[in-house]
């Protein structure tokens, strides 16, 4: 029989994050030991950082021209796949920007690895699910949750209620308390809802109340950190399990 390579050789995730994000470096490394829990694959993660404190349209522009260079050095390390991990970046540049996104840093990273994006793990989440209306969180100030909101709508998904928190330092972002969300959820009018989008954010923390956020509105969660993860085990052709990650990653 021959020896399964993976065995010995994990795959490589190569995130590129905002130089002030912690939350992503946390999340996805613990979904994917949970999936390690129950199936043969190992993974190792490693980061390139573009500079970002403040969440303002000219400092995530700011990040997305550093991209590339972010992506080229992730490239170095062989990953098998990379994540562009700040959705609003994306978002932030109009209709469609994912795309331009993922084919920019694929060609940045010239390996051949395939690229993903939060931004676009998010809507295709919503396409996976079948859903077209959603409840979300964002930390984000208004006018840069309201073109979140936006981006959705011209990918067919529709917010039908919102709560923005308000919140510009990224740093801050990552500090919030995740059972908040719990709250906030309720306080929500779910009635059109058809998905629960926990954390429209890769900073804002979520994990550990997305399966009770699940169970208290009875709606499928999911969030750009558990999109993510979706979209790197698809770009893998790997089953998309994880247990306790919520409806994207349930089988």
């Amino acid at each position: 029989m021959t020896p399964d390579p993976r065995a010995a050789a994990p795959y490589r995730l190569g995130l590129v994050v905002p130089s002030s994000n912690v939350t992503m470096e946390t999340e996805l490394p613990e979904l994917f030991r949970r999936r390690e829990a129950v199936a043969p694959e190992r993974f190792t993660f490693h980061s390139a950082r573009a500079r970002l404190t403040e969440v303002t349209a000219a400092a995530l522009a700011a990040m997305n021209a550093d991209g590339a260079r972010c992506a080229a050095e992730l490239a170095d390390a062989g990953c098998d796949a990379l994540a562009y991990a700040c959705l609003v970046a994306v978002m932030a540049e109009g209709p469609g920007a994912h795309r331009r996104a993922e084919r920019a840093l694929a060609d940045a990273a010239g390996d051949g690895a395939p690229v993903v994006t939060s931004a676009g793990a998010l809507v295709d989440g919503a396409r996976l699910l079948g859903v077209r209306r959603v409840a979300m969180i964002a930390p984000y100030a208004p006018a840069l949750t309201a073109r979140v909101v936006d981006y959705l709508a011209a990918d067919g998904v529709e917010v039908v209620a919102v709560h923005s928190r308000g919140v510009t330092d990224n740093r801050a972002v990552g500090r919030l308390d995740p059972r908040d969300l719990l709250d906030l959820a309720a306080g929500l009018d779910l009635t059109r809802a058809e998905a629960l989008v926990l954390s429209a954010c890769v900073q804002m923390p979520s994990l550990p109340v997305v399966e009770e956020a699940q169970q208290r509105t009875g709606l499928p969660v999911l969030t750009a950190a558990t999109a993510t993860a979706r979209a790197l085990l698809d770009a893998l052709r790997l089953a998309p399990f994880v247990p306790g990650g919520g409806a994207l990653l349930s089988p």
